[in-house]
């Protein structure tokens, strides 16, 4: 019986290091490529960057971006910075605690127009609307002045919007006690225990109560600023932007009732990929003058997020360059000195006129396998659909199944094919339970069985 025990014991503890010790290092490894995505690349000369020009007579909007050790979440930031700027009807800037180069998820690098203290002095009052995206608080140290800088404009006429899991760092900053908020389905049961004095509800898109405004899951996030839009601006405005947008879903920012998103096996798909996928595809993202900050955040939430997908920053040059909204990102790679990648992608439904020569450049001087301009061919359909649709292709079924959900897209008109399911991964998986049962059978022969012989033979004896 105790040679049962310890049998069963070797092989539990071999599954152990080998599945779990093998596993958590593949998690944290992707974990870390998305939301740690910071820059290694050496920084270029940030001169030449543009600031929108401020008007008084407009209400002022701070998206925040984090502090330097860790990324901000790409989509929503991008997202609310967007749709703000093109009502017209606000000064919109990127803050951030100081001026150096800020990573957003996936690896954007983003250059704020105003520092925290730069903008109130600019402002001589609190800013009207404060946007507050995902940063996760690694660094206690370097987050404090986010916290703080929140904090000092909460007692006042300001409204805050969260994006998805921004509203945990509004929750850190005490402006959500007593009330009830929103956030990403995953993120809601730890949400519930780390501040359990906010009631947390998943059956809405947003929720707005007193001067906070909170979305869940990320194009909820759409929801939300389309709501604050046509509760200042107008619902003509939010209406116009959600067209201009070619948005599916616009009948929830007058209704954001839902039935929640629950765990299921498309979950255990993204934790399998993230943690078993140790060949990821390595993908470029072009950027150019000009382009649509939508379509550049379709790239990195579809892919970069699955756990099978590298994604990189190149551009023709290294100096910044300035997107469609007066927003200022700088590559992390040139196309001459890019990587071997498996695609290119080049986001935009105006990027065949946009980045025509840049698009030139990289036919001659580019290596990739494919290069996909992914939205040029229906350049007036919602720019979630087009990359979902080639994730599918390019990975499985399962696995797109999951970014449509982890997006919260709650439309029919995703066309997903491919292959069912995420056979690399699984082959991963499979190998490293082999190799752990191998190592439990070899030391159970070696060592247990071995001196049980050992010990047969002697009272034989």
């Amino acid at each position: 019986m105790k040679k049962v025990l310890l049998r069963l014991a070797v092989y539990l503890l071999s599954l152990v290091v080998f599945v779990g010790g093998l596993g958590f290092l593949g998690y944290s490894h992707t974990q870390k490529e998305f939301y740690n995505a910071l820059r290694e690349e050496a920084v270029p000369s940030l001169e030449g960057v543009t600031i929108p020009p401020h008007d008084p007579a407009k209400p002022t909007v701070a998206v925040v971006l984090g502090d330097s050790s860790i990324t901000t979440e790409d989509f929503d930031f991008l997202i609310p910075y967007t749709l703000l700027s093109m009502t017209e009807a606000y000064n919109v800037y990127a803050v951030a605690p100081d001026k150096d180069l800020k990573a957003l998820s996936g690896g954007l690098d983003v250059v704020p127009h105003y520092t925290y203290a730069e903008l109130d002095a600019l402002l001589g009052k609190d800013p009207d609307v404060i946007v507050v995206p995902f940063m996760p608080i690694i660094n206690e140290a370097t987050y404090a002045p986010t916290r703080e800088w929140i904090q000092k404009h909460a007692n006042s006429d300001t409204t805050f919007l969260s994006i998805c899991g921004g509203s945990g760092n509004l929750a850190d900053a005490g402006l959500l006690k007593g009330k009830s908020a929103a956030s990403h389905w995953q993120a809601i049961p730890s949400l519930r225990v780390f501040y359990p004095d906010t009631t947390w509800v998943e059956d809405v898109r947003y929720v707005h109560e007193g001067n906070t405004l909170t979305s869940s899951g990320q194009t909820a996030g759409i929801d939300a600023v389309l709501h604050l839009i046509s509760q200042q601006v107008g619902e003509p405005t939010a209406a116009s932007i959600a067209k201009q947008i070619s948005y599916p879903n616009y009948e929830f920012v007058a209704n954001p009732k839902v039935e929640p998103f629950v765990l299921d096996y498309k979950f255990s798909t993204y934790i399998l990929n993230s943690t078993f996928r140790w060949q990821k595809k390595q993908m470029g993202v072009l950027l150019y003058d000009g382009m649509e900050e939508l379509a550049l955040s379709s790239i990195f939430d579809s892919y970069a997020d699955t756990g099978t997908t590298r994604v990189r920053t190149i551009s023709r040059t290294m100096t910044p360059l300035t997107t469609k909204h007066h927003l200022n990102i700088v590559a992390r790679h040139t196309i001459e000195n890019a990587p071997q990648l498996d695609k290119m992608i080049i986001p935009g439904g105006d990027a065949p006129s946009l980045a025509h020569d840049d698009i030139k450049f990289w036919n001659e001087k580019g290596k990739a396998d494919v290069t996909l301009l992914i939205h040029a061919d229906s350049p007036n359909r919602y720019v979630f659909e087009a990359p979902l649709e080639d994730l599918a292709k390019q990975e499985d079924l399962l696995t797109a199944r999951h970014g449509v959900k982890r997006l919260e897209y709650r439309f029919d008109n995703i066309k997903l094919e491919g292959s069912a399911l995420p056979l690399m991964t699984y082959a991963h998986l499979l190998l490293t339970l082999a190799l752990a049962f191998f190592t439990a059978f070899f030391i159970d022969r070696k060592f247990i069985a071995k001196k049980s012989i050992c010990c047969l033979h002697k009272r034989t004896l």
